[in-house]
């Protein structure tokens, strides 16, 4: 079989020695194959990568299907649906549709998915990796040519294009102006899973801040959420302490959401926010939230021209890609700590 081209039901036939209907009856169970016959075949198709074209009536034989996969962690977050929407404008106009599906931050589903978008030959495969996910199932595919692209996060088992924020700079950032605004107990509340890539990298910058402004890390000022009414609860933990944070830094936009409901809830509009991620209506806020904005836009055009690149024949090394993150000052953010 030719490097970089794809296995197709030709190929298992000839590995094994035989026809490609004998290959189809065996992944069909349509027909009459003897035991032997099935294992040569089935130990084929795990050998060269091979995955049944289910869309072969609209397609040439053994070629790709004109689909782009996502694989996202959730539907309903704005962010990865601007992160879409720039995929599919960009592919657009290479005439490939895009097809999505949500994992819901569970391996297990995410693995169904990615398996199920192969089987319909996609001529891309775009994943935002789960926290524990194994990738290396990919490796054949990857070899045989398929574009492989993370998204936001890195995976594991494979090495392939990454296309990331700057995380861990970005809540640098974001933490300093509080910092800059004579703030000193800066509360964190991050999501979950605590090991998720983002997570860890947000936390990073909000202690690298600290230690740079020679503030002692306190682990009792970090909480975590892993929805917005988890965040409202954090947050109100956090309020709670003998001695509370005067500032609190939202490790995403769901955990911003929370942290906003939780201080008008109990009327603390004395204490300072930012928060990783815009979110909708923050300047309708009061005061206006402050955000160390991502681009998601960019995040998503960044990795479908990396993946049409590589359909169109880009051999070079992987790389991981970082697109900047942006302070976007509303008001929020810049609330003087109280006097001594």
């Amino acid at each position: 079989m030719a490097a970089n081209r794809r296995p197709t039901l030709a190929d298992v036939a000839r590995e094994v020695g035989v026809s490609a209907k004998t290959v189809s009856r065996v992944l069909n169970e349509d027909g009459p194959v003897s035991a032997r016959t099935r294992e040569q075949v089935l130990a084929a198709v795990a050998k060269l990568g091979f995955q049944p074209n289910l869309m072969a009536r609209n397609i040439r034989v053994g070629g790709p299907d004109t689909t782009i996969g996502l694989v996202i962690p959730d539907l309903a977050n704005p962010f990865f649906g601007a992160v879409a929407r720039a995929i599919e404008d960009t592919v657009g106009d290479r005439g490939l549709t895009l097809l999505m599906g949500s994992s819901a931050d569970d391996p297990e589903r995410e693995r169904a998915l990615t398996d199920k978008f192969l089987a319909r030959r996609v001529s891309i495969l775009i994943v935002v990796p789960s926290v524990g996910a194994d990738h290396s199932h990919l490796k054949s595919q990857r070899t045989a040519g398929l574009p492989v692209v993370f998204l936001d996060r890195p995976g594991v088992g494979l090495v392939t294009d990454s296309i990331v924020s700057s995380n861990r700079a970005g809540a640098q950032e974001g933490v300093a102006h509080l910092i800059a605004h004579g703030h000193r107990r800066i509360g964190f509340v991050g999501d979950l899973p605590p090991k998720l890539y983002t997570r860890r990298e947000r936390q990073a910058g909000y202690r690298s801040a600290l230690l740079e402004a020679d503030i002692p890390y306190d682990r009792a000022l970090v909480a975590n959420a892993h929805d917005q009414s988890g965040a409202e609860a954090a947050t109100a933990q956090l309020l709670g302490l003998a001695d509370p944070p005067t500032a609190l830094f939202a490790g995403n936009n769901i955990m911003a959401l929370g942290i906003v409901a939780e201080l008008a809830r109990s009327k603390r509009k004395e204490v300072a926010v930012v928060a990783f991620d815009d979110v909708a209506l923050a300047e309708a806020l009061e005061p206006a939230l402050t955000v160390v904005a991502q681009d998601a836009e960019e995040l998503g055009r960044v990795a479908a021209t990396t993946a049409l690149a590589r359909l169109d024949g880009d051999r070079g090394r992987a790389r991981t890609l970082t697109v900047p993150t942006r302070l976007i000052v509303r008001g929020s953010g810049e609330q003087p700590a109280p006097t001594p």
